[in-house]
């Protein structure tokens, strides 16, 4: 019964180390020790994501009918939109094919991020800035960013109000116009592949649209760690000609990037300041750290919050 690994056709190029500590084992220990690392993923997947209630999908559908007025420069006409049908123009750029003008591209998700998800997920009223979104894409050819970037100038354009002439708008006029940034991250050693395009408002709530392939970090404190699938939510009001209600509303899932959503949540109920691997954070965290501290937010291990200090 006790039959050992090396019996059981490990090929040759296989990690030698690997095969060493394999060899020592027993068949059934194997199993045991790979189910084992299996159950811990598993439980690390599932400490990540939570369903929202009903009172916090009410709350995203809240934000998502939000008007958003975006600025523009110049004689440019204020943009008005709603954000789901924001979002829904640009996922449609990006997946149009690219002999009608779309970008051709494959979105995997869409999601809610920062300030507006913690007001979303959080039982008191979570003041939000800016509306961010991420949009889940292939970036690894640099085409690949400029038809992100022409799929949402080609989205501005499609939102100019009605009696506009469009005659003489170019994608290079509405960039001047309506993007107040844009940013370009591809380091294939670095694990980083995004995008970010700010829809500049000064005067009230700007969007900042990211398109990630891969990020290597993306929060720096566990209260702004939260991330909110919309996909569901977007199919409903695709699908479904009725409101949403306490009996019939869509199931929405969310996911803390910092890796345990209850204790992030836990976090933003309490004003409490968390990270991990602080080591990682790159720009921005120490005026982050600061911003919370003047919101009444508290470290949630003093001690080793005064360590990083020093």
């Amino acid at each position: 019964m006790a039959r050992i690994i090396s019996k059981c056709g490990i090929e040759d190029d296989s990690d030698e180390e690997e095969i060493g500590a394999m060899k020592n084992l027993t068949l059934n220990e194997y199993v045991i020790s790979t189910t084992t690392q299996l159950d811990a993923k598993n439980l690390e997947s599932q400490q990540r994501l939570a369903v929202l209630s009903f009172e916090q999908v009410c709350r995203l559908n809240d934000v998502m009918d939000e008007v958003v007025s975006i600025h523009g420069r110049g004689n440019f006409p204020t943009l008005e939109v709603r954000l789901r049908d924001l979002v829904n123009v640009v996922r449609e750029k990006l997946e149009a094919d690219t002999a009608s003008g779309g970008a051709g591209m494959r979105v995997r998700d869409i999601r809610l991020n920062g300030g507006a998800a913690s007001h979303v997920l959080a039982t008191e009223t979570q003041p939000y800035n800016d509306l961010d979104l991420i949009f889940g894409v292939e970036l690894s050819t640099m085409r690949n960013f400029d038809r992100v970037k022409s799929a949402v100038l080609s989205s501005l354009y499609e939102m100019l109000p009605d009696g506009v002439s469009r005659k003489r708008i170019s994608t290079c006029s509405l960039k001047e116009a309506y993007v107040s940034k844009m940013v370009k991250v591809n380091s294939n050693t670095g694990g980083d592949r995004w995008s970010l395009i700010s829809l500049g408002n000064s005067r009230g709530r700007g969007v900042e649209l990211k398109f990630v392939d891969c990020m290597r970090r993306q929060f720096e404190f566990s209260v702004d760690s939260f991330q909110i699938i919309l996909d569901s939510l977007l199919l409903f009001y695709k699908c479904s000609e009725l409101p949403i209600s306490e009996n019939f509303y869509p199931t929405v899932v969310g996911e803390s990037v910092y890796g345990d959503f209850q204790e992030a949540l836990y976090h933003l109920q309490k004003k409490l300041i968390s990270t991990r691997h602080p080591e990682e954070i790159r720009g921005g965290g120490l005026l982050k750290y600061c911003n919370l501290l003047v919101k009444n937010y508290k470290p949630a291990r003093p001690d080793y919050i005064k360590g990083l200090q020093r």
